[in-house]
Parts: structure tokens; C-alpha cells; sequence
């Protein structure tokens, strides 16, 4: 309980940190504050939306891709901050997309709304964008790539691919559910978790420079032991958010 507690302390006042950080940013405030995210708000305290745009540096008249966005979470906020000049591509994998319906319908829907949204479905082992972005954020879905379901997809693939996609100084941004050190990719299928020092030496080795790491989803009190969808761990699993970069 102690360990939790601290845990618990420590996260409160990096949160706070990167929270005044982003005061700073009226752009992402007002994105944060957009009436059409309003059922997105109570989960907002735990997946602090603010700031993992604000670390990866999305702004207005960015191209974005949300990979495998899920309902739309952080595309909603995408879309407000990147305005008119802007676009944000919410990209489905096929064989991820007949996992997730209803969501990549959904997903057209949303497009629609905002007017700068596109949804764009592809074969996972061919990740492409109409043309380049400025940031490709992946959220608890980079461990999926090398599962069965997938194909599998060699993540190296899907790396110089993404590689290829971004424009030069691009960010990727990854923010996944961590797994023992030393584990590799085995924990990917079942615990649905991968080694943050795999993922680092994977995407460097497609020729990105590792500039940081947030902590602010962090969790010491995960013991990296338990399936992310349990019970007791669900929503409050240890989660890395690495940044990339291409170079320039």
C-alpha cells in the first residue's frame, strides 16, 4: 500500500507539472475543452490527453495520424488542434478492423463532424498516408503487430513504413502497455504488454532518434504480471510513451 501510495504522489505531481505545462498551449486547452468530446471527459484524468499531445507536439496545421484510434478519443482533439489547415488520417489496419467493429464505421461518422478527419483502412503490413505527416501516435497498439491475428506483421516492416510516411523531423509517438524487462515481444499475445526496451531498439533501428519519454502514465504498483485486461489492473497499467523522430 506505501509503494501505491508513493506511486500514487509522485504521478500526482509529475501530472501537475505537465498539466501547467500546457496552459501554455490555448490551441490544446480549447481542444481539451471541445463540447463535442463531452462523454470523453471523465476519462480524461487518467489517460491525461493534454499531456501526451503536448509531448508529442502536435499544433495547429499538423497532419496527424491517430493508428488504430479506437472510438475517436484522441482524434477529437487532433481535429481541434489542427484546424482548418490541418488533417488528421485515423488509420485501420484491415485485420485489426474486423476485430474492433463497430468502431471503424463509427469512425466515418466522426469524420464527417469535423470536416478534417479522413478514415483510411489498409493491409497492416502496408502502413502508407496520402502524403507525409507531420506525427504518427499509436496508442496500446504497437504490441498488437507481431500477434497472430495481424498476420503476423514484422514490426521492422511496420516501422520503416511509418519511417517512410513521416516528413523529415516527424514524430512517432508510442505509448503502450509495458512488459517485464528483458520479455522481449513474449507477452505480447497473451498479456497483451511488450518490453519498452524492444520497442526502443526496434524503431531506432529503422532509423529513428529516441528524443524522451513521458511519465505520466506511469505505474511502479503494476508488476507487469497480470493480462491488461484484468480487473484489477485495467485502466491503470504501467504504460511507456516514447517519443521518435525522424531526422531532418
Amino acid at each position: 500500500m506505501r509503494t501505491f501510495l508513493l506511486a500514487a504522489s509522485l504521478g500526482a505531481l509529475w501530472v501537475a507539472a505537465a498539466t501547467a505545462a500546457t496552459t501554455t498551449k490555448p490551441y490544446l486547452a480549447a481542444a481539451i475543452a471541445d463540447p463535442g468530446r463531452a462523454a470523453d471527459r471523465d476519462i480524461d484524468v487518467r489517460r491525461h490527453p493534454a499531456e501526451l499531445i503536448a509531448f508529442a507536439g502536435v499544433k495547429p496545421g499538423d497532419r496527424v495520424v491517430d493508428l488504430i484510434p479506437g472510438s475517436g478519443y484522441f482524434t477529437r482533439i487532433f481535429a481541434k488542434v489542427v484546424g482548418p489547415k490541418g488533417h488528421v488520417y485515423m488509420i485501420w489496419p484491415d485485420e485489426y478492423a474486423k476485430e474492433a467493429q463497430p468502431d471503424p464505421e463509427k469512425n466515418k461518422e466522426l469524420a464527417k463532424a469535423y470536416g478534417n478527419v479522413s478514415v483510411i483502412q489498409q493491409p497492416g503490413a502496408a502502413f502508407a498516408t496520402p502524403q507525409p505527416v507531420d506525427v504518427v501516435f499509436t496508442v496500446q497498439n504497437y504490441h498488437d503487430y507481431p500477434d497472430k491475428f495481424m498476420g503476423p506483421i514484422d514490426p521492422m516492416v511496420f516501422n520503416r513504413a511509418v519511417y517512410k510516411a513521416l516528413k523529415p523531423g516527424g514524430v512517432f509517438l508510442i505509448v503502450d502497455h509495458a512488459a517485464e524487462a528483458g520479455s522481449g515481444m513474449r507477452d505480447t499475445e497473451t498479456l497483451h504488454r511488450i518490453d519498452p526496451a524492444i520497442v526502443k531498439a526496434q524503431v531506432t533501428k529503422a532509423g529513428f532518434v529516441f528524443e524522451g519519454e513521458s511519465g505520466v502514465l506511469r505505474n511502479p504498483a503494476d508488476d507487469h504480471k497480470l493480462k491488461v485486461f484484468d480487473k484489477t489492473i485495467r485502466g491503470h497499467t504501467d504504460q511507456f510513451v516514447y517519443k521518435f523522430r525522424k531526422p531532418k
